[in-house]
């Protein structure tokens, strides 16, 4: 049976990113109620000002912080009444330039891992009671990393092939008790996270050109990954890959994964590259 959104009570962690904010547009037009959560109220606030207040609660919440989120999620059903949706979407990259593994922060690295993974884990954990009792849905917001290779971006990579198995065990555990998990797999997003590689960073965005078939490399505005959702959500579908060019890719991601390995590994230019990136920002011991 087709899942209704009007009147649902959504959770959107990072929803003033790109995908965040679009989603909860795309969502109110649906009728559903938000509870917007970022790690700045102003952020929130702005988003907020959208939409009929009485259909929107915005609060501070860092997905680092169990009280935090076990906070929010209390005055959510104290507000609504409810929580049906969790939509574990908040998620960063590198600060500055793209690193490999041999020349990246330590401390950096375990903070992409902490938000990007262990802050879907908490998000998820403290939202299954709500999202159990009222047959919702839980939806992380993975990515096309989780099947393709991570290079100069691992801790980003990781996460989302982590979010991922996380996300599908989940929807096995739950079908006996009528919710649902699902994973939304966006591919190359206009959003603050890819300037790098489009265009902001010349070697960075070299490499994707040479590692990437040209039909995968064009990115797609926010609004489609939103609206692929809200599809995806009345259908309670296990994945949700946009652009569809990437499905095929997914589905032979096995084979797709041994050639990319591969090749990444003996194309001398990108070796050369990879060099010259941890040579501009080497790290001072």
């Amino acid at each position: 049976m087709k899942y209704e959104l009007k009147d649902k009570v959504v959770l959107i962690t990072g929803a003033t990113g790109g995908i965040g904010a679009a989603c909860a547009r795309e969502l109110h037009a649906n009728g559903a109620k938000l509870v917007l959560t970022d790690i700045s109220q102003s952020s929130v606030n702005a988003l907020a000002s959208e939409f009929a207040k009485e259909r929107v609660l915005a609060k501070t919440m860092d997905v680092t912080n169990w009280e935090s989120i076990k906070k929010v999620i209390k005055l959510t059903v104290a507000t609504f009444g409810r929580l049906d949706i969790t939509i574990a979407n908040a998620g960063i990259s590198w600060k500055e330039s793209a690193y490999t593994v041999f020349n990246c922060d330590e401390a950096e690295f375990e903070k992409i891992i902490d938000v990007d993974l262990l802050g879907v884990w908490r998000s998820i954990k403290a939202s299954l009671p709500e999202v159990v009792k009222n047959q919702g849905q839980i939806v992380v917001t993975s990515s096309i990393y989780a099947f393709t290779n991570g290079m100069c971006n691992a801790p980003y990579a990781t996460s989302k092939a982590g979010i991922e198995m996380l996300s599908r065990s989940l929807r096995a555990e739950l079908a006996g008790k009528g919710a649902s998990a699902t994973v939304l797999y966006p591919g190359w997003i206009s959003t603050p996270l890819t300037e790098g590689v489009f265009g902001g960073d010349n070697l960075t965005t070299e490499m994707r050109e040479i590692g990437f078939p040209p039909y995968l490399r064009k990115a797609i505005p926010p609004k489609k990954v939103a609206t692929a959702l809200v599809k995806g959500l009345k259908k309670r579908s296990p994945r949700i890959i946009v652009p569809a060019r990437w499905i095929p890719i997914q589905i032979l991601r096995g084979i797709v994964g041994i050639v990319s390995d591969w090749f990444l590994a003996e194309n001398s230019k990108i070796q050369s590259m990879l060099l010259a990136l941890e040579s501009r920002t080497k790290r001072r011991k």
